[in-house]
C-alpha cells in the first residue's frame, strides 16, 4: 500500500460536478492499494498516520499530530500511484489491487480514522474525481506499508 500524505489547511474532492468530501485543516491522502495488501496495514496506516508529528507546534516545530491538532482527513483511492514507468512511455498499473480487493481496504481506512474520532471525508471509490487541495507547508510524504508494517 502506497500513500501519499499531504498536509493541507483545505481539501475537496469533486465527482461529476458534486462535491463528494470536503475538509479544512488536516491531512488529504492519496491511497494506493497493491496486491497482497490486508486489513493490517490499514491498521498500522492509519495508526502511523494519526499520530505522524508533521503539524506545527507553539514555536513552528512539526511536534504535533493529526489528533493533537484535532485534523481532519480526505481519503482519495488513487491506484496511479501504483504505476510503474520503468519500460517504454504507457505506464503499467499491474501492481494496483483488482477494485473488489481495493474497495473494501479504501472502506476500512476511512472506518479506522472515522472510529478513532477523526472527521473523515472521501471520495468516490472508482469514480473519474478532481481533487482540490491546499497543500501546508508544503508538506508532503509517501508512506509504504506492507504486512502490517511501515517499509
Amino acid at each position: 500500500m502506497r500513500i501519499a500524505v499531504q498536509r493541507v489547511s483545505e481539501a475537496s474532492v469533486t465527482v461529476a460536478g458534486e462535491i463528494a468530501g470536503a475538509i479544512g485543516p488536516g491531512l488529504c491522502l492519496l491511497v494506493g492499494v497493491a496486491p497482497g495488501d490486508e486489513e493490517a496495514d490499514i491498521v498500522a496506516a492509519v495508526d502511523k498516520i494519526n499520530g505522524l508529528r508533521i503539524f506545527g507546534d507553539d514555536d513552528g516545530r512539526m511536534n504535533r499530530s493529526l489528533s493533537d491538532v484535532g485534523g481532519e482527513v480526505l481519503i482519495v483511492s488513487q491506484f496511479t500511484l501504483l504505476g510503474d514507468a520503468t519500460r517504454g512511455r504507457r505506464p503499467s498499473f499491474a501492481g494496483a489491487a483488482p477494485p473488489e480487493i481495493a474497495a473494501p481496504l479504501v472502506e476500512a481506512m476511512i472506518s479506522g480514522f472515522t472510529e478513532r474520532g477523526v472527521v473523515t471525508a472521501s471520495g468516490v471509490f472508482g469514480a473519474k474525481m478532481t481533487v482540490s487541495l491546499i497543500n501546508d507547508g508544503p508538506v508532503t510524504m509517501i508512506l509504504e506499508f506492507r504486512n502490517g508494517q511501515l517499509v
